[in-house]
């Protein structure tokens, strides 16, 4: 089952303000397989658990991956409220 695409793992991150590094360190997998999964065109090819660690960690941060339609792909993120209500 496709469950992201290369894009998204760059949006989800821009949305996130997570580095590549950042990424790498929360999900437990290599810069350069976060670099290989961001450089797929469609579903990502990376070995054993590392896409499976990339979505995991990506939707325990608030981000929900939606299905490629005829509009196209994307994220959606949960904004946390900060103290305050802010």
């Amino acid at each position: 089952m496709e469950i992201f695409t290369g894009a998204q793992v760059r949006m989800a991150r821009a949305f996130l303000k997570w580095s590549i590094a950042e990424l790498a360190e929360k999900s437990g997998v290599g810069v350069s397989t976060i670099q290989r999964i961001e450089g797929e065109e469609g579903f990502p090819t990376a070995r054993g658990g590392n896409i499976d660690a990339v979505y995991k960690t990506l939707v325990a941060a608030g981000v929900t991956f939606l299905l490629k339609t005829e509009e196209g792909i994307g994220i959606r993120g949960k904004h946390r409220l900060k103290r305050g209500g802010k």
